[in-house]
């Protein structure tokens, strides 16, 4: 079973062949013959059109307008889609009432479902969130560990720099990281995080083991913290270096930075929750008295998408001594709730000041980041977000960072996550001392 759960949902033939099913489907919806034909052509689609355009219309109104979940606008075409799977629903029960043999309302519903999936398929292709069967069903992954399973600390950990050049991998050393998860309290902040997700390499199962450096990932918004290992796949990012440097890589720290699934307390300390002191103290004190690894500064870096790659610049401009190195992608210009008023009236209660105080494109204006370095990977199509990722970038030079700015294919969507951390996983483990 296990090559069904790796089917491919956003390559190969299987999104073609739902999306070919669901348009089977919707053509039987909309043309199969029913018991009274003409009452359904003539009145039960015009009223489920209708009823999908109505239903898509005030989705976008209390999205988009009245509540606001998201600090952008979601792309046309997801609304699209999503009325799509509505038209289907609403076909489905005009033939349900009107159509009076059962083989044909069994093959109504198959054909609506094959459209929802379809629609949900479509819209999983724009985001890359879902890469597999496995991912889509929620299904845990075989290199999954229970935290009080993982092997104690040793006497005396391998330490140097570059620490590949004094790493020596024992013969029996594991072929693949394992992955956990634990809490990780708010001990200093008092922010209600959800559980971590753990990355631990091959090294890290070794005795003695080396002291390895650490990567703290965010996920977007709306998210969490398994976003990194479904759509951004981390784990088999990490594998895949560690395969080509005796089983090194750093930790990977997967935080929880928002809370809950659609929570935006910008990774401020405000009255939506201090995110920056969680990140900035509680995770760092934590994973340094649970976990074997390397506790320099040097080792240490922070990185994100969306969301989170607007705080893992956060977390460089205002904490530079914790995180000195960052990987910001797809960042937004700065920390919003959609505008700049709306943001500082519901943070810091409309002082302007308290926001630029902690506002990294106003920090970078007036100070200097000389021990501070990072990369902006921004997606080419991302219209949203990438000019204002050259302005970001163009601060932070400015400001004194060694930054890097790239473009890689794609949008908005983990197609470029995912990839930006591969191509930038080398520099990183460069930078933090794991490789030269």
């Amino acid at each position: 079973m296990d090559w069904l759960l790796r089917w491919s949902l956003t390559s190969g033939p299987l999104p073609w062949f739902v999306a070919a099913l669901g348009a089977v489907g919707g053509l039987w919806l909309l043309l199969a013959p029913t018991t009274d034909p003409r009452r359904f052509r003539r009145r039960a689609i015009p009223i489920a059109a209708a009823v999908a355009l109505g239903c898509t219309a005030a989705l976008w109104v209390v999205v988009e307008k009245w509540w606001r979940p998201f600090p952008d606008p979601i792309e046309t075409e997801i609304y699209v889609w999503i009325g799509l799977g509505i038209l289907a629903v609403a076909l489905l029960v005009a033939r349900l009432l009107l159509d009076r043999r059962v083989w044909r309302a069994v093959v109504s519903v198959l054909a609506a479902v094959a459209v929802v999936a379809a629609a949900g398929a479509q819209i999983n292709l724009v985001f890359a969130a879902y890469p597999t069967v496995r991912d889509v069903l929620g299904i845990a992954n075989p290199n999954e560990i229970a935290f009080g399973e993982l092997p104690p600390p040793t006497p005396d950990p391998i330490s140097g720099t570059p620490l590949e050049s004094v790493w020596r991998p024992p013969a029996d050393l594991p072929t693949e990281g394992k992955v956990t998860t634990v809490p990780i309290p708010g001990t200093a902040s008092g922010f209600g995080a959800r559980d971590a997700q753990i990355y631990l390499p091959p090294a890290y199962f070794a005795d003695p083991r080396p002291a390895l450096p650490v990567l703290v990932l965010l996920a977007g918004q709306p998210g969490s913290p398994v976003d990194w290992f479904n759509g951004g796949r981390l784990a088999q990012t990490m594998d895949a270096f560690a395969a080509q440097h005796g089983g090194l890589a750093p930790v990977v720290v997967v935080a929880d930075g928002t809370g809950s699934q659609l929570a935006n307390p910008l990774c401020l300390d405000s009255k939506l929750g201090n995110v920056a002191t969680y990140l900035a103290v509680d995770v760092p004190d934590w994973v340094k008295s649970h976990l074997e690894v390397n506790p320099d500064p040097r080792s240490w870096a922070i990185g994100g998408l969306s969301y989170g790659g607007t705080c893992s610049l956060q977390m460089a401009t205002t904490h530079p001594d914790v995180y000195p190195t960052f990987l910001d992608l797809s960042g937004q210009e700065e920390p919003t709730l959609g505008d700049r008023t709306r943001t500082v009236d519901e943070a810091f209660g409309g002082d302007a000041a308290k926001f630029a105080a902690v506002n990294p494109m106003d920090l970078m204006a007036a100070r200097r980041y000389p021990g501070t370095a990072g990369v902006f990977v921004i997606g080419s199509d991302d219209h949203e977000y990438r000019p204002g990722a050259k302005r970001v970038y163009q601060a932070a030079e400015a400001a004194g960072m060694d930054v890097q700015y790239l473009e890689l294919p794609g949008g908005h969507s983990f197609a470029v996550w995912s990839a930006g951390l591969e191509h930038e996983l080398g520099w990183l483990a460069k930078r933090m001392g794991l490789i030269s």
